[in-house]
């Protein structure tokens, strides 16, 4: 800068003095700043904005090209070429929220299981934050209710009012017969059988329904009652029954119709049944009951017995 010494000869001094104490006068309000215009002098300027395609002004809707920033790590920038349709990342680490169900809508038929092995696995949760495909512990069945059938050719008469011994009738030649027990409408009569339940059954009560016929075409009607023990290894089987549990039906107007019961209330077999037991059963026609008023024989085909497993298998 030049300045006038005490003698008036104008000298050129450094000029020593902070940026804010240059001034702007004249200048218009707004944000401007101080060009060097390249040919010896200054000037104050609303600073351009430049986008990285090269245009100036306010940067406009789709002026800026992504693919030419620079100075990014792998980690930080996805350029539009990595985009390759709405919401899908070609390349590059996520560094953003987690994907998580808020945003993932995603069918379990469109899960990988890269590098597993052919063979049946599911997915199981490992409770701790993790999953992983595992065989199951058990293929051949599952866990919950399970029927067995106790067909009438399967029971014998008990020694002490039993029902009548195991008797074939013919429907119709060439058409089924039937191996049927019958009981009596005068007295209650019973018949037994035995069955080792499997070591997966859960040791508690069982239900059960009933396959009969009638030789009659009324709407009669009759109970069934059914009640166990179980007997481990040096029990003595001379034991009490458990209480008994009776279903009741009626015949529908017609002779040698298969009829079946509803499935009867829960049945506690006696004796605190466990692993490794034989369980005995009695089924017994109840002529006291109410609904019991068949005047003929009722005809047992046979029982469907229910019983629940509480593991896929009996090792």
């Amino acid at each position: 800068m030049k300045v006038i010494d005490t003698n008036g000869n104008i000298k050129t001094k450094q000029a020593d003095a902070e940026g804010t104490a240059v001034k702007s006068t004249g200048e218009a309000g707004g944000t401007k700043f101080l060009r060097e215009d390249g040919d010896n002098s200054c000037s104050w300027q609303t600073a351009p904005v430049t986008s990285v395609s090269g245009s100036t002004g306010a940067v406009a809707d789709g002026d800026i090209d992504h693919d030419s920033l620079a100075n990014f790590a792998s980690n930080e920038h996805f350029t539009q070429a990595n985009i390759t349709a709405t919401g899908t990342i070609a390349t590059g680490v996520w560094n953003g929220t987690a994907v998580d169900g808020t945003y993932v809508d995603l069918e379990g038929t469109e899960l990988k299981s890269t590098g597993e092995a052919v063979t049946t696995k599911f997915l199981r949760t490992d409770s701790d934050g993790s999953c992983s495909w595992q065989v199951p512990s058990y293929t051949a069945t599952s866990v919950g209710k399970h029927t067995l059938w106790i067909p009438a050719a399967a029971m014998r008469p008990t020694s002490s009012n039993g029902c009548a011994a195991i008797t074939d009738v013919e429907t119709t030649a060439g058409r089924p017969d039937l191996q049927i027990l019958d009981f009596d409408t005068g007295a209650d009569e019973a018949a037994q059988f035995q069955v080792a339940l499997p070591k997966s059954w859960n040791e508690s009560t069982i239900t059960f329904r009933v396959f009969w016929t009638s030789t009659a075409t009324d709407t009669d009607g009759v109970a069934w009652g059914l009640q166990g023990v179980a007997t481990a290894n040096d029990d003595t089987v001379n034991v009490v029954y458990g209480t008994a549990v009776v279903v009741t039906d009626d015949n529908i107007s017609a002779a040698e119709d298969c009829l079946v019961t509803a499935e009867s209330s829960a049945v506690t077999i006696a004796g605190s049944p466990s692993t490794d037991e034989l369980c005995f059963f009695r089924i017994f026609r109840d002529v006291s009951d109410a609904n019991d008023d068949m005047t003929e024989d009722a005809r047992l085909i046979g029982i469907q017995m229910f019983v629940t497993t509480d593991a896929g298998e009996d090792t």
